[in-house]
């Protein structure tokens, strides 16, 4: 199972949107568990703008070195085994961005995460946004996008869900949404985030 994100740049600060959008929602001095943490780069933001103590659990070898080479801690594991080894409110935040849609097992990841962390970031692609549905309705493909690069064949998606479906998710499971951010390519979305935003970005606490 990949826990990888797709597409993390080398700057060292928060160029991608939906970093800048989480590095805002996190508190200074803040802990922090980033579950499929890719190569780090969100995490090493975290550490350099808000002072975080950090620690990410990654799936890929490669990416776990690539993090230890940065000085980060991470571990190996595959994050739809559970959070086992973590007490309840191990962690001021969790964080799972653009890795929910690729576990198996959607509500055993989350409800952990809500276990081992008081609050809970979660980021996620929209699969409704405007060139994905028109890709579908008048190509007849596969969508891929710059928030969907994969082919069908080699994604790592398991579950496609729109804005508005995580939002039901949430509201089915008495998962309270405290803030939402939506995201185009460079800037924020303000208006129709289910048809124009390429990313979403939620924070979230059990209700």
């Amino acid at each position: 199972m990949m826990n990888s994100r797709p597409h993390e740049s080398t700057n060292g600060r928060a160029g991608r949107i939906d970093h800048r959008l989480i590095l805002e929602m996190i508190e200074p001095a803040a802990t922090v568990l980033d579950l499929g943490c890719g190569t780090g780069e969100l995490l090493s933001i975290l550490i350099k703008e808000k002072n975080v103590r950090g620690q990410g659990i990654e799936v890929d070898n490669r990416a776990i070195f690539e993090c230890v080479g940065k000085g980060l801690s991470v571990f190996h594991d595959d994050i739809d085994t559970g959070l086992p080894e973590y007490d309840d409110r191990s962690f001021d935040y969790v964080i799972m961005n653009q890795s929910f849609q690729q576990v198996k097992n959607p509500d055993t990841v989350l409800h952990e995460a809500l276990r081992v962390g008081r609050k809970v970031i979660i980021g996620i692609p929209n699969f409704a946004h405007v060139v994905s549905r028109c890709q579908i309705f008048f190509k007849g493909i596969a969508p891929v996008t710059p928030a969907l690069p994969h082919e069908w064949y080699d994604t790592p998606n398991l579950h496609f869900l729109s804005i508005s479906d995580f939002i039901r998710y949430c509201d089915k499971r008495g998962i309270k949404i405290e803030a939402a951010q939506y995201a185009g390519a460079q800037r924020p979305v303000a208006i129709f985030p289910n048809l124009f935003a390429r990313t979403a970005i939620f924070l979230l606490r059990e209700d």
